[in-house]
């Protein structure tokens, strides 16, 4: 799954257009990598996003196509 996808359907990230611009401004890094947007993503890999002064890192524990927002915590889990 592409990155900006994932981060929209796991609601990292609210809207796909802020994902993809977080990943063109090089604020978004998968396994310590800067990534872009059309990266793809599996389970297990680790996800760091930088929001202003503060940084989140989570690893991905599945992967859907689409959820409900109940669900979609299930699909990271933060480290």
């Amino acid at each position: 799954m592409r990155l900006d996808k994932y981060l929209k359907v796991s609601r990292l990230i609210k809207r796909r257009t802020v994902a993809n611009e977080a990943c063109d401004a090089g604020r978004v890094m998968v396994n310590g990598k800067v990534a872009k947007a059309s990266c793809d993503v599996k389970v297990g890999d680790v996800i760091e996003i930088a929001f202003g002064n503060k940084n989140v890192k989570a690893e991905i524990t599945m992967i859907a196509d689409s959820t409900k927002k109940e669900d979609a915590k299930e699909m990271f889990r933060y480290i």
